[in-house]
């Protein structure tokens, strides 16, 4: 450790890889929100950023962080092993670091440094061929061991949590929630603004949203199959915008989306910057978020504070996290799903009455109480 003055300065190291100019994804964006506050709350403490590629300057969130290019950039299975292994291992020696955070649950399994690891969800567990085959198998033969190595885990639901003891027998107080938030620019958007969002992307039309990763568990197959069947029995003129990168698109993905009679009704924008997406959001007849399995759903609640209804689905987290602010839907049901959709397109009061009970439901989550209850087990870790 670091001699400052009278005091010993506690270091921690944290895994940065996710931060990601210009590529911000889940994993990132729930590392930028966490640790650039987690940096502030604490001026005691020397934090070592460890990247995996070269870094923007703007991830350095204060003085006492110091970043640390590691190389192989780890982006594959085999390069997974090699970073967290060896070369994560011999940084936490080389620079004395007290405590190692990993935001994406993964951890060195040949160190015996203290290690929070935030564990999200087990989806690759449940649903194994929902990933690419070489993933999948590393994922579930390692998470266990993560599991088990970790000094203690932070999860974001409870569902999450119960699902971490029930598949890897972990004891319960090893484990702590913390909700995720939402960032601070999410909110309602002006008139002017709906209209010029809607120009922009469906010719003045009304639209429905998916915002995520066009990943398997997001449903996306159903999804569409729900806005055809939709499209068919009511005639509406509302289209459908799918926000996200394409992660991993399934043969029974494109075969759904082959199948589709209303193609044309179906807009793809990629990964939008933060600022066009609280646009998109708050210019939408309504989310639909109808994954089969999610240990969170960040896109809920920022659709709540932007005054977007929400459909989620009734199973895992989602209807943990929406309360009784949403549409409820079978996941598995793509009457259920489309259902759900005409609700949203043709009752207005039903809109306004869930926009009302989104807005209230979304103050319950805030990055500055998961910051916080990541602050205190920083402290007890490292102590």
């Amino acid at each position: 450790m670091v001699l400052l003055g009278p005091f010993f300065m506690k270091r921690v190291g944290v895994n940065t890889r996710f931060l990601l100019n210009d590529k911000m994804e889940g994993f990132g964006w729930y590392t930028f929100e966490t640790i650039s506050r987690l940096v502030k709350l604490h001026p005691d403490i020397s934090f070592f950023f460890f990247f995996d590629r070269p870094y923007d300057s703007k991830f350095i969130f204060a003085k006492n962080v110091t970043p640390v290019v590691l190389y192989p950039p780890a982006r594959h299975p085999i390069l997974f092993k090699i970073w967290y292994d060896f070369v994560v291992t011999r940084a936490l020696k080389k620079y004395k670091i007290d405590l190692f955070i990993s935001p994406d649950g993964y951890v060195s399994l040949r160190t015996n440094v203290p290690q929070l690891a935030v564990i999200h969800d087990l989806n690759f567990e449940h649903f194994p061929d929902d990933l690419p085959a070489n993933a999948s198998r590393y994922l579930r033969k390692y998470f266990p061991l993560f599991a088990a190595k970790a000094n203690h885990i932070l999860t974001v639901s409870e569902f999450s949590k119960n699902d971490i003891i029930t598949t890897y027998g972990i004891q319960q107080d090893k484990i702590t929630v913390a909700y995720n938030g939402a960032a601070e620019c999410f909110k309602p958007v002006s008139e002017n603004l709906i209209e010029q969002t809607k120009k922009k992307y469906t010719s003045n039309h009304s639209y429905f949203l998916f915002v995520g990763a066009l990943h398997p568990r997001k449903n996306i197959k159903r999804l569409l199959e729900a806005f055809d069947l939709f499209k068919t029995k009511t005639g509406s003129t509302t289209k459908l915008l799918i926000v996200g990168e394409d992660y991993y698109w399934s043969n029974a993905m494109k075969l759904a989306w082959d199948n589709l009679a209303y193609r044309d009704e179906v807009i793809f924008t990629g990964h939008l910057e933060i600022n066009e997406l609280v646009n998109v959001y708050g210019a939408a007849k309504g989310l639909a978020f109808v994954s089969y399995f999610e240990g969170f759903g960040i896109p809920i609640v920022e659709a709540m504070k932007c005054a977007c209804p929400v459909i989620v689905a009734q199973d895992t987290a989602c209807h943990e996290i929406a309360g009784d602010a949403a549409l409820l839907c079978d996941p598995y049901s793509v009457d259920s799903i489309c259902e759900g959709l005409e609700k949203l397109d043709s009752d207005q009061t039903l809109r306004l009455q869930l926009i009302g009970k989104g807005l209230n439901r979304a103050e319950s989550f805030s990055w500055d109480t998961t910051a916080n209850q990541m602050s205190k087990l920083v402290t007890k870790l490292s102590s």
